[in-house]
């Protein structure tokens, strides 16, 4: 997860808001382009994950390259894995994940040259790399790995997403005291800022409105986050489940909304 900037990882805001379950269920009808537009932010959403899976799993830089697109343009674009998803076995990517083992399992003794792919990529993958997998550290397993890219890739699109609402709204300063304050603190493994020290940038006239303009924005950071989970998961109990599960990856002070 990066700062605040929008990175290649999981793509845009739109693509992300396709891959809900009703989306997935409703493919393989007759609106084609609906199909090719889900397929595509399933790719830009999960690439990631898919490939620091594969690194993980001891596979070189190259043959992990080769393995995701293969992986996407079999599984994926063959619309054998939207046919099989089921909202009823829970997580997407869980699902996702299964599909993945079986494709790598099936793979494992044949040929996954470039030469079974497109010549046109699915999608670009210059920047896979060993600086692509330095979120996902070396003492994580592979399924671990993939979900960690995961989660790194869903908070940098909320984050992108709360920056964008607060320009918007008025309330840059209020994101900026939030970032200064929460996210580079974090990212950088630093100390915060003091509130005295952002009073004194932002010209804010006391410690108690920086720190009300902070808990402002941590409570739509955790709206955002939730209406995100609402979209990828079976049932509102899922959300509680997953946001847990997510909050792991934060420290307790970016939890706090009081």
């Amino acid at each position: 997860m990066t700062r605040d900037d929008q990175t290649e990882m999981g793509g845009g805001q739109a693509a992300f808001l396709t891959t809900q379950w009703s989306a997935i269920e409703a493919a393989g009808g007759d609106d084609e382009d609906g199909d090719r537009a889900l397929i595509g932010a399933l790719l830009k959403r999960y690439w990631k994950p898919v490939y620091c899976y594969l690194r993980r799993q001891g596979h070189g830089n190259e043959d992990s390259k080769d393995l995701t697109q293969g992986f996407f343009h079999e599984v994926v674009l063959g619309r054998e894995l939207i046919q099989k998803a089921d909202r009823s076995k829970g997580r997407f990517r869980s699902f996702l994940l299964v599909a993945l083992k079986h494709y790598v399992a099936a793979t494992r003794d044949k040929e996954f040259a470039q030469k079974r792919i497109p010549m046109s990529k699915l999608v670009s993958l210059e920047t896979a790399d060993e600086s692509c997998l330095s979120a996902a550290r070396t003492e994580m397993t592979p399924e671990d790995s993939f979900n960690y890219a995961w989660v790194s890739a869903l908070l940098e699109q909320v984050l992108e997403e709360v920056k964008t609402r607060c320009y918007e709204d008025g309330k840059t300063v209020h994101w900026h005291l939030f970032r200064e304050r929460l996210l580079d603190p974090i990212m950088d493994k630093m100390a915060p800022p003091s509130l005295d020290e952002l009073c004194h940038k932002y010209r804010i006239k006391d410690p108690q409105t920086a720190s009300n303009m902070i808990v402002t924005i941590k409570r739509r950071f955790q709206t955002a986050l939730r209406n995100h989970l609402r979209g990828l998961v079976s049932s509102d109990d899922d959300v509680d489940c997953e946001l847990a599960e997510i909050m792991q990856f934060l420290p307790s002070v970016a939890q706090d909304s009081s």
